[in-house]
């Protein structure tokens, strides 16, 4: 396990708007018995969320440059460009593509998902 890096994955907007992913890492830092820490960010806000169990959302764009973290559940985004990842429990996105033609998400399973939106500044 990988205790200096947490992997993050971006959706963005390129310049003729296709959305796409970009794997990144952010470095933590030891800080003794109470783990590794990043750097601290600015964020403005944070939102619960919990979608149905048919959680299906056609294309989209970002309402803001947000990560989402999820709870549980698992979900498929797919770019515009028809790149498709899954993602699991516990996984983090750096959502960016505030612009552009977005993407779209989809449950994995047919169950209730939570989920937490934070919104940067």
């Amino acid at each position: 396990m990988n205790m200096e890096a947490f992997a993050i994955t971006r959706v963005y907007a390129d310049e003729n708007g296709d959305s796409r992913f970009e794997d990144l890492t952010r470095p933590l830092n030891p800080e003794g018995e109470i783990g590794f820490l990043s750097d601290p960010e600015e964020v403005e806000s944070i939102i619960f969320r919990k979608v149905v169990p048919t959680y299906d959302y056609d294309f989209h764009t970002a309402p803001a440059r947000q990560y989402l973290f999820l709870l549980d559940g698992g979900i498929e985004i797919e770019t515009s460009l028809g790149e498709k990842r899954s993602f699991k429990t516990g996984q983090v996105l750096l959502l960016e593509d505030t612009t552009g033609k977005g993407h779209k998400t989809r449950n994995l399973q047919a169950a209730v998902r939570s989920s937490v939106f934070v919104t940067l500044r």
